[in-house]
């Protein structure tokens, strides 16, 4: 019996417990994660450095363009190189570095995570005492707020620095419309050369803004804590873009929500008496002129197109713009593993290669790299089988991306072919051998978590004629990316 109404009493406090809980939602977030602010804190300053660094890298780019432009275009006629109106990219530089936060408002087009972060932590530092008597988070908070708010800020300067170069670069456009019938090649070159750092630039800015808009696990799970809260929910209603953009009376629902509002009719009636001019029917008119204005500027497109490269479309790339040229240094290098076998001979014993390597992506089609690997004896036959270290191979590489998966591979590598016993072995040099690596790949796609894909290599030593004693000739390695 006495055990029956301990556990009556257990669960009667167990549901009070929870009660509590549904009723004071607030009560959650005493389990808001204390590394939040510290993550944000992080992810914002490497982003403003980076958003800084690699703006002021652009700017410098289009500043020595346009000046060999104006030097190209002064042997062929110094008073229009002196028309050519001066820039402002070390203005617009020197802006972006020095900002130090503002109130900024949200514009352009709607980034989920940006939104929802901003709101969070604006709801949080117009109401700290949700986070608890916590001095120390409530200072991280306000710490991770403005430099939030720095960002942001940076990034609306960078998004003006985006629009004042393709402005700049439509103002070179008609300058050189106004002065050649044909841009001679010089001339040429560099608008496009223009182009391309104006495409990458804008490239690069949206890089950034992705990465801000992803959010990490961490932050993901404080949002879900803060999301749970009503007044967090009337707060994104009220404040958020998303809610900003679609905002409705709270009578949507109602009936006397559509009072007021002009019929299809109405509409009409007031274009006509707006377009009286143009005859009884108004859009017939608004039609024709559309089609007018598009045959103007497909005529004014024919004649850039008369001009030769870099006179098309200024968000559009008439060249092949590389996906890694925008992307960080880590974000920039795939890491691999593989394995080889190869089979007893007279001096060797049967080993199996196991290979680490890192590649950084020069271009989306090639790739060079480093790795090491480490050589397992397995003995001689299944009747004198025994695990022992065999050796070590220092390798360097570069694959070339050729079609459908295949790619010319190349590499030099440093083998250590003896028995090792101790690390003092492998330190000199001379008991290394050298292998020149030349052969072809083919990489397949995984649907793995772990591994990307599995890549199958050939490869023929050309100088494996010149080692003694001699290696096989051709190598076959398995490995998987991740």
């Amino acid at each position: 019996m006495r055990y029956i109404v301990g556990l009556l009493l257990l669960l009667l406090c167990t549901c009070g417990v929870y009660a509590q809980d549904q009723a004071d939602p607030t009560a959650k977030v005493v389990n808001f994660p204390s590394k939040f602010f510290t993550r944000i804190q992080q992810k914002t300053s490497t982003l403003s450095a980076e958003l800084t660094r690699q703006t002021e890298k652009y700017l410098t780019k289009l500043a020595k363009r346009e000046d060999k432009l104006r030097r190209k275009i002064a042997k062929l006629d110094s008073a229009s190189a002196a028309n050519l109106p001066p820039s402002q990219y070390a203005a617009l530089a020197n802006k972006l570095r020095m900002d130090s936060g503002r109130a900024v408002a949200s514009s352009g087009e709607y980034m989920p995570g940006i939104d929802s972060l901003k709101g969070g932590l604006s709801f949080l530092s117009q109401n700290p005492n949700i986070l608890g008597a916590n001095s120390a988070m409530k200072g991280q908070l306000r710490k991770s707020f403005t430099q939030f708010n720095q960002l942001q800020a940076k990034m609306q300067d960078a998004d003006a620095i985006k629009q004042y170069v393709q402005d700049r670069q439509a103002q070179i456009k008609q300058y050189l419309l106004s002065k050649f019938t044909t841009l001679p090649p010089g001339i040429a070159n560099q608008t496009q050369a223009i182009r391309q750092e104006t495409y990458y630039l804008s490239a690069q800015l949206k890089e950034y803004k992705d990465m801000l808009n992803s959010p990490d696990q961490l932050t993901e799970k404080a949002l879900a804590i803060l999301e749970k809260l009503p007044q967090f929910q009337n707060y994104m209603k009220a404040n958020g873009q998303l809610g900003s953009l679609f905002s409705l009376p709270g009578n949507y629902n109602s009936t006397t929500a559509l009072e007021g509002l002009q019929n299809k009719d109405q509409v009409v009636a007031l274009m006509t008496g707006q377009f009286s001019g143009g005859g009884p029917d108004p859009l017939s008119m608004i039609q024709q002129n559309v089609q007018a204005g598009q045959s103007q500027l497909d005529n004014f497109k024919n004649k850039l197109a008369a001009l030769g490269p870099g006179s098309g479309d200024m968000e559009m790339p008439n060249f092949k713009p590389s996906r890694q040229k925008t992307k960080t240094f880590l974000k920039r290098l795939e890491y691999s593993t593989d394995f080889q076998t190869t089979s007893t001979s007279y001096y060797f014993p049967t080993t199996t290669d196991l290979g680490l390597n890192v590649g950084y992506r020069v271009s989306d089609k090639s790739t060079i790299g480093i790795g090491a690997a480490y050589k397992i004896g397995w003995g001689n036959g299944f009747q004198h089988m025994a695990l022992s270290s065999q050796g070590a191979d220092i390798r360097s590489f570069i694959d070339v991306k050729i079609k459908g998966g295949f790619s010319a591979t190349a590499g030099l590598e440093y083998n250590y072919q003896q028995l090792i016993s101790s690390f003092q072995q492998i330190r000199n040099l001379s008991d290394w051998s050298k292998s020149g690596l030349v052969g072809i790949s083919k990489a397949v796609s995984m649907k793995n978590s772990v591994f990307k894909q599995t890549k199958l290599q050939l490869l023929w030593d050309v100088l494996s004629f010149s080692q003694r004693p001699r290696s096989q000739p051709f190598k076959f390695r398995v490995g998987y990316s991740f």
